[in-house]
């Protein structure tokens, strides 16, 4: 399947109501221009639809909006549940806790061997609509020598998710921000950036803002490099039916149908992505995969409003990042991985590494074969192994 015909279909998947008003977990509202506190309270009526209450502290999970619960059954506790049921498989024993980024936002962080200070620790960075519980094939192999941190995302998983910016740019800045801010909280120096999908956009732009700060980039299958296909070209023009479902849907965000699917959520989920389940069998074989994914995108859409700003059509970025191959300098090394059944255009990397050989940069191209998008878990061990190789690498 084309990524220009996996956009529409993800389009009709997914997008189907935008709730008229949300509050997130650290009280920002989001129909509001002014970043604003607010304190939890009660009320004898009961609230409307997206209406909601709020708590000040993203670890208090014994209270959650309000509005949402009377209609998706979710809140910061059962993500929290979730999480943990798909982490219990890890031999490794983990650590984890909220790291402020400001005064009022923190990431939440799963760190693992982080004593092993000499080394340059890995930063795992997940895809759009994911979060740290996913990276559960990897954690163990990948912290054995050295230390490994990952973390939700501004906007996504466990983390606060304030009102981002509406504009491309903006939020593109805030994201990048937002990990330069976690790396001085956490006090590390320099680390190897590992990036899945939208985390692989986020993980090249950073290293385009704070290239002294990366020992070594990682795009894992990453989302939003290429250039949107001219429509105006017969070859690229979509199914008039196509056309007309994209333009009705377009004003929602990608992951609205589950939560305008209320109690049904759940079992949407469990229905379309039964992939993910498949993925994660051989970790825990009950629907804690699919439990997790709902609890991730069920909650205040933060970062899901941020990613539609810098999308379009779901598939293709505004700013295509091919468009800066070369705006990271020459002397950071740069991974890339591609599943030989992605969704990607898994031409890119090749492109990525002709756009930059004329700077002397490393890039090296790996497509795992019999992956898909999720490269990470559907060739764990391949997957593992080359980026255990780069890291003997880099010390």
């Amino acid at each position: 399947m084309s990524l220009r015909h996996y956009s529409v279909l993800s389009l009709v998947g997914f997008r189907l109501l935008r709730p008229s008003k949300s509050t997130d977990m650290s009280g920002v509202d989001l129909d509001n221009n002014t970043r604003t506190r607010t304190t939890l309270t009660t009320s004898k009526s009961a609230p409307e639809l997206g209406e909601s209450l709020t708590f000040e502290d993203p670890e208090d999970h014994t209270r959650f909006s309000s509005g949402w619960v009377r209609w998706c059954p979710t809140s910061p506790g059962q993500l929290q549940e979730a999480e943990e049921k798909l982490l219990g498989s890890l031999k490794h024993t983990y650590e984890g806790r909220y790291v402020p980024i400001n005064s009022e936002d923190k990431l939440w962080t799963i760190s693992l061997n982080p004593s092993q200070s000499n080394k340059t620790p890995i930063v795992l960075i997940h895809g759009f609509g994911s979060g740290v519980g996913l990276w559960s094939h990897n954690l163990d192999a990948l912290s054995t020598r050295r230390p490994l941190h990952a973390f939700d995302m501004l906007g996504f998983g466990r983390s606060s998710r304030p009102k981002l910016p509406f504009d491309a740019e903006l939020a593109e800045q805030e994201f990048v921000n937002a990990i330069e801010a976690w790396r001085q909280n956490m006090g590390i120096e320099k680390m190897i950036l590992v990036g899945h999908s939208f985390g692989g956009y986020l993980t090249y732009a950073y290293g385009i803002r704070h290239p002294s700060r990366v020992s070594h980039l990682v795009l894992a299958d990453p989302w939003g490099f290429p250039k949107k296909p001219d429509e105006s070209d017969p070859e690229n023009q979509l199914p008039l039916w196509a056309r007309a479902i994209r333009a009705m849907i377009s004003p929602f965000n990608p992951l609205s149908t589950i939560r305008a699917a209320g109690p049904l959520g759940p079992r949407l989920v469990r229905k379309f992505r039964s992939d993910m389940k498949r993925r994660f069998e051989s970790i825990i074989d009950d629907d804690t995969v699919c439990n997790y994914i709902y609890h991730l995108n069920a909650q205040t859409p933060s970062g899901e409003i941020a990613f539609k700003s810098m999308s379009t059509s779901f598939a293709w970025a505004v700013n295509p990042m091919i468009m800066r191959a070369t705006a990271v300098p020459a002397h950071v090394p740069i991974t890339v991985m591609y599943g030989s059944k992605s969704w990607m255009d898994i031409d890119m990397g090749n492109e990525l590494k002709y756009r930059r050989q004329g700077q002397g940069s490393e890039v090296n191209v790996h497509i795992l074969k019999g992956a898909g998008h999720h490269v990470y878990a559907d060739k764990a061990g391949m997957f593992n192994a080359l980026i255990y190789d780069l890291c003997d690498k880099v010390d």
